[in-house]
């Protein structure tokens, strides 16, 4: 999917189009992004942190250390990258490599762009909001879940005050699943198998 230009936008040829329906899922699975953004200077920096999708918001947080934060300008276009698993594919795993011996090696992977206004929260009630969003989201599966009330009310106050909120108002999405959706049903196969003699899981990385 996508509706950005087309100076600005991910390749995505039309096979490796991801549905619609999977984007949102895949975003809350992955659950971490790299955010863009260029500064005053033009330089521009990165930052990986753990997110989450809510509405028309991408929210994340990043350490108060990092300088990332201060050269963020309210309001600028930012960028946040959100990968899948990915792997290697060898061309001796397609079947028809036995055929005619035409075939290349490849690289399978998933990605999600995010584009849209960035803007800083340094809030402690954001942010304490958005940690708590994010651990119950990744506390939830299990038994006996974490919550951040768990934790005495001045120890959680003092690990929030070096955490500083982020949040991007997206504007477009482009998400692309090369997969080998382009090879026979045969070659996926041969994809799948070698992939997992290589100890991964194919689940992810092949199309079904």
């Amino acid at each position: 999917m996508s509706n950005t230009s087309a100076d600005a936008s991910l390749y995505v040829p039309r096979f490796n189009v991801m549905d619609p329906d999977d984007v949102r899922p895949f975003v809350a699975g992955v659950a971490t992004a790299q955010l863009v953004t260029v500064g005053d200077d033009g330089l521009p920096d990165a930052t990986f942190l753990p997110v989450l999708w809510e509405g028309d918001r991408l929210v994340g947080h990043l350490a108060r250390a990092n300088v990332h934060w201060r050269r963020i300008v309210d309001g600028s276009p930012a960028l946040a990258i959100v990968t899948g698993p990915d792997a290697y594919v060898s061309p001796s795993w397609y079947a028809t490599k036995a055929e005619h011996g035409k075939v290349v090696p490849t690289w399978n992977y998933s990605v999600v762009h995010l584009r849209g206004q960035v803007a800083v929260h340094d809030d402690p009630e954001w942010v304490r909001g958005l940690v708590t969003r994010l651990t119950e989201r990744h506390e939830s599966a299990r038994d006996e879940p974490w919550a951040v009330s768990d934790a005495p009310p001045d120890y959680v106050d003092k690990n929030l005050r070096p955490i500083v909120g982020v949040s991007l108002l997206v504007e477009s999405v482009e998400a692309k699943a090369k997969l080998s959706q382009n090879r026979s049903d045969e070659d996926r196969s041969g994809v799948a198998s070698g992939l997992a003699a290589d100890g991964r899981d194919p689940s992810a990385l092949v199309a079904p």
